[in-house]
């Protein structure tokens, strides 16, 4: 890792102050996140997985959560009431779950309800906010991650006739057409258009209704770049993740969640190609944990995540001083109400992964 003079002085701070909070702070970093945070960090995992691991591997009353909000409100749901999790700078965001409001949530299934007279089961994708989740757990449907979007979503079409997939519409489609459904039997759904821009003789003809809603990240990542890698590289294999567009996923060799990229790059042969449609905080990581391999970022090169990248040392350091003065700044706390569905949605997707 190669940080700066004020980022050394920074994690020799962060490093004194923990030794004098000894146990009582666990802090877990996204894989998104920069380096100097993830040196800081206790776990390094994707949302649900560090989500869990505040649940059942730590006991330590305060958790600082390096992700963004959505995530510290699942750790907060899935925790029992005497941890406290803390996310270092509040600002940090999801463009993603910013896309589905509750009030644009519950407006889609009212019109819903009044022009399809089947049972609909409502998903979503664990980046969404608490409410959506709650929403999701009083109306009988479900989370999911990207990792078990396929499992969830068989699920969910044994319980009903159709779905709401709700925020990601790329996850939710190329999960549909990997089970064998027709893109012929999806329909997107534009929340600021009247009645979601959709005719009830259309709703009532498909299968999937998909949120009209996006990761930045995933989506800048074009078809034409791995027709280019691939000219350039003959052998390279190509992994995306599942929030790709469809035309970039469809060229791609392989296609999972980011714990899947992961484990397939690690058991790749010595001296494989390997480009990755994802952030390039992980990528980078990859690159330099396996030398023995050629690890490039699907172009454009450096694609961060703006909101990841909210949360550095400055962030951290006053979040922890702060708790050695006995104060607690940036506390995510979901209202009870909301967590109790909430868990409801989340229990739910644990029972149908196993």
């Amino acid at each position: 890792m190669v940080i700066n003079k004020e980022e050394e002085r920074l994690v020799e701070r962060i490093t004194r102050i923990r030794s004098e909070l000894e146990d009582s702070i666990t802090i877990l970093a996204h894989h998104y996140q920069r380096d100097s945070i993830v040196h800081c960090a206790d776990m390094v995992g994707d949302s649900l997985e560090l989500a869990r691991y505040a649940a059942r591997e730590t006991t330590s009353p305060y958790i600082v959560f390096c992700g963004v909000y959505f995530m510290a409100e699942t750790a907060d749901i899935v925790t029992p009431e005497t941890r406290t999790i803390i996310l270092p700078n509040i600002e940090a965001g999801c463009s993603l779950a910013d896309m589905a409001t509750i009030e644009q949530v519950e407006a889609c299934w009212k019109m819903l309800k009044n022009n399809v007279h089947k049972k609909i089961v409502p998903i979503t994708y664990i980046n969404s906010a608490a409410e959506v989740k709650a929403f999701c757990g009083r109306n009988g449907g479900s989370v999911c991650t990207s990792s078990n979007a396929e499992k969830v979503l068989r699920w969910a079409l044994s319980n009903g006739d159709k779905v709401l997939f709700l925020p990601d519409q790329h996850l939710a489609r190329n999960t549909a057409v990997r089970m064998g459904i027709p893109l012929e039997q999806t329909v997107l759904y534009y929340p600021f258009c009247p009645d979601g821009g959709i005719s009830p003789e259309i709703l009532n003809k498909t299968k999937i209704i998909l949120w009209d809603g996006n990761c930045c990240v995933h989506t800048v990542f074009r078809p034409e770049s791995i027709d280019v890698l691939r000219k350039q590289y003959p052998d390279i294999s190509v992994i995306v993740h599942p929030e790709c567009t469809y035309d970039v996923v469809k060229k791609a060799d392989y296609c999972g969640s980011t714990s899947y990229i992961i484990k397939v790059v690690s058991e790749a042969s010595k001296g494989s190609r390997w480009a990755i449609g994802t952030e390039y905080h992980l990528v980078h990581r990859l690159e330099q944990k396996y030398p023995d391999k050629f690890i490039i970022s699907l172009p454009p090169q450096e694609n961060r995540c703006a909101s990841m990248y909210l949360i550095d040392l400055h962030h951290l350091y006053q979040s922890l001083n702060y708790l050695r003065m006995g104060k607690i700044i940036n506390c995510v706390r979901v209202p009870d109400e909301i967590a109790k569905d909430a868990r409801m949605a989340l229990d739910r997707m644990f029972a149908i992964s196993g």
